[in-house]
């Protein structure tokens, strides 16, 4: 597909663009409006391919709870392997369109892989992820930056103690929840391991607080966050902190996303993915 194409629909969904002008501007770079509209499904996401791990799987316990987060009760999806003792804990922390349904199959497949995961909802001090994605992306910039660092510091907590937990948590963030999760390693000290899939990059002031090690994935075509990728890595080796990059040349923002044709890139997000559950599995 036509790089223009998928630039454009990063800028919709991260600038953001009202999708009138998303759909006028398609439309001019495709030829026409018969165009666009044949482009569209494979820009954006279709949830009915988002279930990997079926929402049944008998090889799992799962459902919703809520934790004590700083703005009250903060929404959340886990899920467990079933009948396990107790496991290291994974965060998983969502993109810009809420705790949706690709979001919960990610949580059940870091569960499949020995982990007790916790998809928090990051929109509850607003009501809770909406089924309209739109909706959901135009909350998200509503968000106190501030208050969701908070509320992820309080899943830490939460998590540290809990029952089925080993007293290890580790948090992984995707897109938009790339950037969150840079704020809570930088936020919560006794986080043990974060893994960033192409997310901004905390502020380089902030880094010498990191105490986890730290697993970043960036797309090679990503120049939105690669922009601030030369400010971290050189505040991160000056700080002599634990660090691992990997650049994925030729793939997108939100490779791991397999529910966008356009942009996942399954080569990517399976070396990616394999790299992240050997991180968690030593560090954790």
């Amino acid at each position: 597909m036509d790089q223009r194409f998928i630039d454009l629909y990063d800028e919709y969904t991260h600038a953001p663009l009202e999708r009138r002008v998303f759909l006028t501007r398609l439309a001019s770079l495709a030829g026409g409006v018969t165009a666009a509209a044949a482009l569209v499904p494979l820009l954006e996401s279709n949830y009915a391919h988002a279930v990997m791990v079926p929402i049944d799987d008998r090889r799992l316990e799962f459902g919703r709870l809520s934790y004590p987060g700083a703005t009250g009760a903060v929404k959340a999806y886990m899920a467990r392997p079933k009948d396990a003792g107790k496991l290291p804990a994974v965060i998983v922390i969502h993109e810009n369109r809420g705790l949706n349904s690709h979001i919960e199959d990610v949580t059940r497949r870091m569960a499949l892989e020995g982990f007790l995961a916790l998809g928090p909802d990051l929109l509850s001090p607003l009501g809770g992820t909406p089924a309209d994605e739109d909706v959901a992306r135009d909350m998200i910039a509503k968000l106190d930056g501030k208050q969701t660092t908070q509320n992820l510091v309080s899943a830490v907590a939460f998590l540290k103690p809990y029952a089925h937990g080993n007293g290890k948590v580790g948090a992984v963030g995707f897109c938009w929840g790339g950037g969150p999760v840079g704020n809570l390693v930088v936020n919560a000290p006794d986080l043990d391991a974060c893994v960033v899939y192409y997310g901004l990059q905390p502020q380089a002031a902030e880094v010498e607080k990191i105490r986890a090690p730290l697993l970043l994935h960036y797309a090679g075509l990503d120049q939105r966050i690669n922009k601030g990728i030369p400010a971290f890595e050189e505040a991160l080796k000056k700080a002599g902190k634990q660090y691992t990059l990997h650049m994925y040349e030729g793939a997108n923002h939100a490779f791991n996303n397999d529910t966008s044709e356009a942009r996942y890139n399954k080569q990517a997000a399976d070396l990616a993915w394999a790299r992240t559950i050997a991180f968690f599995k030593a560090n954790l």
